[in-house]
């Protein structure tokens, strides 16, 4: 069955091989991509034959508060199957992280997701100087400049790919189900993409997918995100185990930066 929780994580690059490029991309993100008042709102379709079903939405907002005498950005990212779907299956699913806004760093991540009546609530604390994540009151050991599964994806957009070449691997580590993962995002150029919202200039990463998840392994997943300086995600295709699902940009509000790349509506 389709989860949302799936849906979100579309948005993540998930590897088993740690990349020996970037490090300065790694661990020295500045944010130039996004700001407070910004909305984002995704359609997800799923395929398991020839047709192409409107399976549910993802919305994504940022609001500026403040957290331990720190200002962060609290990011919430909330995926609902579309009412002529839950008939199938019923899921909604809420993840936030509060990113501290200088170093980019997680220091809170939530989530709170039920899925076909099946629920599970996670909350992790992370502590990046002594290298600790408390998770549901449980300590692990983390990596340098770990992320989480929602600030992940706004470390993604921050990455500056004019400074790469096609082919190159921009490491990350991320903290996810009690574990640590060594991840990397595969540069693989620019290309024009059409879309319901017009025909963009963009920029074509893939991930290399972890084995064992609804995912099928290896550089499956195509990620495109606009050549501008918001590098907002344009479409995620992706085959899973039983069909494929497309997810498309379908709006926005509040960008950082003019939104560019545009050739035709």
């Amino acid at each position: 069955m389709l989860k949302l929780k799936s849906i979100l994580l579309c948005f993540l690059f998930f590897g088993s091989y740690f990349g020996v490029l970037a490090q300065n991309d790694f661990c020295s993100i500045r944010n130039t991509s996004f700001k407070d008042g910004e909305k984002l709102i995704f359609r997800v379709y799923y395929n398991m034959g020839f047709v192409w079903i409107n399976a549910g939405n993802v919305h994504f907002s940022t609001v500026q508060e403040e957290m331990n005498g720190r200002k962060v950005y609290h990011i919430t990212g909330v995926g609902k199957t579309a009412k002529s779907y839950e008939w199938f299956y019923k899921v909604k699913d809420k993840y936030e992280t509060y990113l501290d806004k200088e170093s980019m760093l997680p220091e809170r991540f939530v989530r709170d997701v039920n899925e076909g009546g099946t629920k599970i609530n996670q909350d992790v604390t992370f502590n990046h100087k002594k290298g600790q994540a408390i998770s549901d009151g449980k300590s692990y050991s983390i990596s340098r400049c770990t992320q989480d599964v929602l600030s992940a994806i706004f470390f993604a957009r921050n990455i500056d790919y004019n400074k790469h070449k096609p082919g190159d691997k921009i490491p990350f580590t991320m903290f996810l189900d009690d574990k640590m993962y060594s991840l990397y995002i595969k540069y693989v150029g620019k290309e024009e993409i059409e879309t319901k919202m017009g025909t963009y200039k963009a920029i074509k990463i893939v991930p290399l997918l972890i084995e064992g998840t609804i995912f099928k392994g290896g550089e499956k997943m195509t990620v495109w995100v606009t050549d501008d300086e918001n590098h907002l995600p344009l479409r995620v295709d992706s085959p899973i185990l039983v069909g494929s699902i497309k997810v498309d940009l379908v709006g926005y509000d509040n960008l950082r930066n003019p939104f560019g790349g545009m050739i035709s509506e």
